[in-house]
C-alpha cells in the first residue's frame, strides 16, 4: 500500500490541486481594437470588464454570461454590429482549453477547465482586487 501511494498523487486531476490566482491584468479588447478610429478607446471599458471575468474564470454559465454582458455593454456605446461580432470571437477564442493569455480563467495556472471557485479561490479574487475597486 505504500508503494502506491506516490501513485496516487500522480493520478490526482490537476484541477484538484491548490494553485495560486496571478494579478489581474487587461490587454483591453486583445486581438481587437480598443475603439473607432475617432473615438480609439470608445469601448475599451467594456473589454476590461469582461477581462476581469476572464481572469478569475469560473462555470460555463458565468462565461456566457459575461460574454453576454460584453454585447450588451458594445450595444450600449452604439455598436451593435461590433458586440455581434466581438461575441463570436470571445465564444471561439476564450475557450478555457487553449493556453492563451486570454482564455477563459486566465489568472489561473493552465489548464483550468469550467468550474466554480472554492472559498480559498474566490479570497484570493477577493485580495488581489481589493486595491482596483472590484469586488
Amino acid at each position: 500500500m505504500i508503494r502506491l501511494t506516490p501513485l496516487l498523487f500522480l493520478l490526482m486531476p490537476i484541477a484538484t490541486l491548490a494553485t495560486n490566482l496571478k494579478p489581474f491584468v487587461s490587454d483591453g479588447c486583445s486581438w481587437f481594437p480598443d475603439g473607432t478610429y475617432q473615438h480609439n478607446k470608445l469601448w475599451l471599458n467594456c473589454c476590461q470588464a469582461h477581462d476581469y471575468d476572464y481572469w478569475q474564470g469560473g462555470t460555463y454559465q458565468q462565461r456566457l454570461d459575461s460574454d453576454e454582458r460584453l454585447k450588451a455593454c458594445l450595444t450600449d456605446v452604439g455598436q451593435h454590429g461590433i458586440g455581434t461580432l466581438m461575441f463570436a470571437g470571445v465564444r471561439v477564442g476564450g475557450t478555457p482549453m487553449l493556453p492563451t493569455s486570454y482564455r477563459w480563467g486566465f489568472g489561473w495556472p493552465f489548464p483550468r477547465p469550467y468550474r466554480a471557485l472554492t472559498g480559498p479561490e474566490l479570497q484570493q479574487v477577493k485580495d488581489m482586487t481589493a486595491g482596483l475597486g472590484k469586488q
